[in-house]
């Protein structure tokens, strides 16, 4: 399975890489987020505050899109090309799901870089640490993603991901703290797991490394991660079975 899964992972990168300005247009969002609204942003926080929320938006954004991908093979077949192979279902699925975290990854540099230029001074090490979090994320992200694409008619994919992918990124606090939110808006954040994973990004790039935030958002990730690679294989296996 290991060998099946880095063979595609390399070939979907190479499409992938083949395409730059697809990179670049998904990331092109949240870089003016950071250019335009950062320096404004500054006045009310900082930019350990914007960064990690604006990374937020762009896993939402890039690896909880990846469906789009699924669809177009499933139009033209590919699927099919699949299905007659002996490659494990959880390879097929993998295979997709770490190209879409490794490009969320290099866009999440890019961003970072860019922060630093602006103004950011988070610690390595802190920085290191939420890049893990957010390769986790893409991992879990794409998942659904396939999944969704997989158990809706094509015409409604592009509708519902939009439709769940924008209030979860209102509702991470990916912009302002949600702590600044009125109560039964706050409470109503506690139900979205991206909140607890731009807590504690914020954490990390704060510096704090041990405390409950942290180790929360990192528990959190985790669990939602494991269950998003059971939904997405269990579903990808029955589409291709």
């Amino acid at each position: 399975m290991i060998r099946d899964t880095g063979v595609l992972l390399r070939h979907y990168l190479r499409q992938v890489f083949k395409q730059k300005y697809g990179l670049v247009i998904t990331a092109a969002q949240p870089l003016f987020f950071l250019v335009l609204f950062g320096p404004l942003f500054t006045r009310i926080g900082s930019w350990e505050v914007l960064v990690p929320g604006l990374i937020i938006q762009l896993g939402l954004m890039s690896a909880g899109m990846a469906g789009f991908g699924i669809v177009v093979d499933k139009r033209f077949g590919v699927l099919d090309r699949l299905r007659a192979t002996r490659t494990s279902r959880l390879a097929l699925l993998l295979g997709r799901v770490l190209s879409n975290a490794a490009v969320l990854l290099v866009q999440a540099a890019a961003l970072i870089a860019v922060g630093y230029a602006l103004g950011l001074r988070a610690p390595v090490l802190g920085v290191l640490l939420g890049l893990v979090m957010v390769l986790v994320l893409g991992i879990s992200l794409a998942a659904l993603s396939y999944a969704a694409a997989l158990s809706v008619p094509e015409s409604l994919f592009p509708s519902l991901a939009s439709t769940v992918v924008v209030p979860l990124m209102l509702l991470s606090g990916a912009f302002l703290p949600m702590s600044m939110a009125p109560d039964w808006l706050y409470a109503l954040s506690r139900a979205n797991p991206f909140t607890y994973s731009v807590d504690a990004m914020r954490e990390l790039f704060a510096g704090h490394f041990l405390t409950s935030t942290v180790a929360v958002g990192v528990g959190v990730t985790a669990a939602f991660t494991v269950a998003s690679l059971f939904v997405g294989t269990r579903i990808f296996g029955r589409a291709n079975a």
